[in-house]
């Protein structure tokens, strides 16, 4: 009886560890912060890239006006990939592009917008990261549509055609 009993133990323990393994695969421990649709934006004081001063959000963002913050990189490649896109929302007078720059070197954030050229109006720095995570953000890149200092859109990734399109439907 002791003999048949062991083997049977065994399975049974190799089952239960089977199962709590299969199902612990079908849940996920991926944080993903909140969206933050229509929430205030932050408020914040920052160093800004290009002027070599400081500037806090209230200064940084007006009132009845759009704005598009783009989180970004320099050592981002999807960054690269949707920046002839910033360039191209930068024409539209309606809206005024916002660049945080996420975790990067100043120096090679430059070299970056000197060969690719520069959609932002005036680019924050954000060399911790806390700043981005204050607005909800947890990667690069990520893009806000801003309206009276308010949220309305977040982009997770980076923009493509089609955002782009549902961008300048949103700011007419």
């Amino acid at each position: 009886m002791k003999k048949k009993l062991i083997p049977y133990s065994i399975i049974l323990m190799f089952l239960i560890t089977f199962t709590v393994f299969y199902k612990s695969l079908k849940d996920t421990n991926i944080y993903t912060p909140e969206t933050n649709i229509n929430n205030d934006i932050p408020i914040f004081l920052a160093d800004l890239l290009l002027l070599n001063e400081n500037s806090t959000s209230t200064e940084i963002f007006e009132l009845d006006k759009f704005y598009l913050l783009n989180i970004w990189a320099s050592w981002c490649v999807p960054c690269r990939d949707e920046h002839p896109i910033l360039m191209s929302l930068s024409k539209n007078n309606k809206l005024t592009i916002i660049g945080m720059n996420y975790k990067d070197n100043k120096k090679n954030a430059k070299s970056f917008l000197n060969k690719l050229g520069n959609p932002y109006e005036k680019i924050i720095v954000d060399k911790n990261g806390t700043i981005s995570i204050e607005w909800g953000a947890f990667g690069v890149p990520e893009t806000f549509i801003i309206y009276n200092n308010k949220i309305i859109k977040k982009y997770i990734g980076p923009l493509n055609q089609e955002l782009q399109m549902e961008i300048q439907k949103t700011i007419k």
